[in-house]
């Protein structure tokens, strides 16, 4: 993996990781600034939405790796589809998605 595509990676992590601390603050904030005992405090932590990660779909992975084609970069595609062990998009394993997608992102970035 190149250094471009282990620091796209880690840089979505790394907000990723913001994302939920900011949510757990929010969450703490609720419950510490209201009496513990009232009924707004429990209903703070029931109504703090559940942070869950998006999974990279087929579609997303599709979409750019369409646009890179299209302005050039389609025998870097192949490449990484075959780095990836496989001929064609579809048969890459779901889990792969988004390192391939890190990957062709940063393709004609530098």
């Amino acid at each position: 993996m190149s250094k471009m595509s282990e620091l796209s990676l880690a840089i979505r992590e790394l907000k990723r990781c913001g994302e939920t601390l900011i949510a757990i603050s929010d969450s703490l904030d609720g419950l510490f600034s209201n009496n513990e005992d009232s009924p707004s405090a429990n209903r703070q932590i029931a109504d703090t939405p559940e942070l869950k990660e998006n999974p990279i779909t087929l579609e997303a992975v599709r979409a750019v790796l369409a646009e890179k084609s299209r302005v050039g970069h389609t025998a870097e595609i192949r490449e990484l589809l075959e780095k990836h062990g496989a001929g064609k998009l579809s048969e890459i394993d779901p889990s792969k998605y988004p390192v391939l997608l890190a990957e062709a992102e940063v393709l004609g970035n530098g």
